[in-house]
């Protein structure tokens, strides 16, 4: 009988314990807890306060740096994405009346109220009013043109789902600034029109 037991014993085979889990013991409750309490407020306010200014420094400058060289990652969301750098190059290429709205609206104004202090006519008031509604005029058929080629040519390009919207206000606003003042500034010129 003896005997028996021993032979049994040695012909049990090793069995080795298999780890399960996450390999470290559970943290008690109260431990838990304190790791997520952190003070809403800081301690120190004027330090936590010059840390955010120099983040917030930090990143404005890499947006203002961005907007120069135009950068993809530090753009503003406005301006991110290929179908808006597709807009800005196509936009920068062409030659758009709408970036010379402004300058020739000024010069018309300024004849009129030069005129209206040296004594003008009625008909050259009339005049000079006509010529800044047909500046005005040129200057919408000229958006509308750009809204509608603009829409034609992404959809052809990157099709109507990746378009996104306001893709014809985005196009239609960045002609009618002058190029000099355009953000984010060109980096093509005039006749680089995008693949």
């Amino acid at each position: 009988m003896f005997g028996r037991k021993k032979d049994v014993e040695a012909a049990a085979p090793v069995v080795e314990e298999q780890r399960s889990g996450k390999g470290r013991p559970t943290p008690k409750r109260r431990e838990a807890e304190a790791l997520n309490r952190r003070p809403l407020v800081p301690t120190d306010r004027r330090a936590a306060k010059r840390v955010q200014r120099a983040r917030y420094s930090e990143q404005r400058a890499r947006m203002n740096q961005a907007m120069i060289t135009g950068k993809e990652d530090d753009l503003p969301a406005q301006h991110r994405g290929p179908v808006r750098r597709w807009i800005r190059d196509y936009i920068d290429a062409r030659w758009n009346l709408g970036e010379f709205f402004l300058p020739i609206s000024a010069a018309i104004v300024l004849i009129l109220i030069a005129s209206s202090f040296l004594g003008g006519r009625e008909e050259l008031f009339v005049t000079i009013v006509l010529a800044l509604y047909v500046v005005v005029l040129i200057a919408l058929v000229d958006a509308v043109v750009v809204a509608f080629t603009i829409k034609r040519k992404l959809t052809a390009k990157f099709g109507k789902e990746k378009l996104g919207r306001g893709v014809a206000l985005y196009a239609v606003m960045r002609a009618f600034q002058m190029r000099r003042t355009r953000l984010p500034k060109p980096q093509v010129r005039r006749g680089e029109y995008p693949a």
